[in-house]
């Protein structure tokens, strides 16, 4: 009778399976529960199990002890059991009881070079394993604004030698590092130049790892749209067996309090009065080079009116020179209440409906 987790259900397949069927099984299950693309509850704990039911089930030796003795035959003699041939292994264990497997190594050893994300999500992991290192950012334009972002790594301080590394594999890189960057709608309109100061780990000439710093400069041409994204190759935390990660910042609207974007277009909203609204007035705008037009409305204006003013928006990033519109939306001021020789004269002007 197997005692503690029962490995081939975890994994879903048969205690017959072959070492294909388990594979198949292990991908199918990591893709689905990666703590990256999977975040609701229990997902990362799922994602250990998995691995390590493959660890083990993909082992000939650890599965046939496993098969006799079930989990607890794992750990039998402080971490070390019988072989079916004779003599022992070794198989270490965590203080709950599971295997010590770093779920994110086994992850990376099966999938090799292949990015798997790529064809299963659309996208790249950008996780660390466990003790992974944190890179920091800061905006040089506003102030001392910092970010942590997850990259890949050991968990390697300053300092550290490269003994007793693995064997080399084959280098990949690591998943791309993002950051947000917020940029206002007048700096949109204009241009902007950012410096983000970043921090990460390199190893210098005597194969140490050390801090340095760095300064990336970021030309935000007008008219960017939300979510442009600047790359800068291979500026990540640099390990032993890994092309450092690519850094990439995705520009990002910063709320304002007068427009919204849309587009390359931006919306203003104005309070008229109930009576402006009926008998026309004239507006004063504020635009986003700054300073205001007038506007004058001769007609009614509805609750769902909106007015375009052609070429008061955004500049157009691949038209030099041309703009976007500003389009008006109105916010009509009901009054509270009105007096009854007020209602009567309205009743006499406006004709009934």
């Amino acid at each position: 009778m197997i005692m503690g987790k029962d490995f081939y259900q975890i994994l879903g397949v048969e205690r017959t399976a072959n070492d294909e069927e388990l594979k198949k099984a292990y991908r199918k299950m990591a893709l689905k529960y990666h703590p990256d693309k999977n975040k609701t509850p229990g997902a990362e704990e799922k994602f250990k199990n998995i691995a390590e039911a493959y660890e083990v089930l993909s082992d000939k030796d650890k599965r046939a002890v496993y098969d006799k003795y079930g989990e607890e035959g794992l750990k039998i003699g402080g971490g070390s059991g019988p072989q079916p041939g004779g003599g022992t292994y070794s198989f270490t264990t965590s203080s709950s009881g599971g295997a010590n497997v770093d779920p994110f190594e086994t992850f990376r050893h099966f999938f090799g070079e292949e990015d798997p994300f790529a064809s299963f999500f659309g996208g790249s992991s950008g996780r660390g394993g466990p003790g992974s290192r944190r890179m920091f950012f800061t905006n040089m334009n506003d102030g001392q604004e910092h970010m942590d972002i997850d990259d890949m790594g050991y968990g390697m301080g300053s300092g550290s030698g490269l003994g007793g590394m693995p064997r080399q594999a084959r280098k990949r890189q690591d998943p791309a590092v993002t950051k947000d960057l917020q940029i206002s709608l007048e700096e949109i309109y204009t241009g902007v130049t950012k410096r983000m100061k970043i921090k990460k780990q390199v190893i210098n000439n005597n194969h140490q790892f050390t801090t340095e710093e760095k300064v990336l400069t970021i030309d935000v041409k007008p008219g960017w749209k939300a979510g442009t994204k600047i790359t800068f190759p291979k500026e990540g935390d640099q390990r032993p067996n890994s092309i450092p990660a690519d850094i990439i910042f995705v520009i990002k609207d910063k709320p304002n309090t007068t427009f919204k974007r849309d587009g390359s277009d931006i919306r203003y909203k104005a309070k008229i009065s109930l009576r402006d609204a009926l008998a026309g007035t004239t507006l004063k705008l504020p635009l986003i080079e700054g300073g205001t037009m007038s506007y004058t409305v001769d007609d009614i204006i509805k609750p769902t009116t909106q007015k375009r003013i052609v070429g008061r928006g955004l500049p157009l990033p691949k038209e030099k020179g041309a703009r976007g519109d500003m389009i008006v939306e109105f916010d009509i001021q009901f009054p509270d209440r009105l007096p009854e020789s007020a209602k009567q004269r309205l009743k006499e002007i406006i004709p009934a409906l």
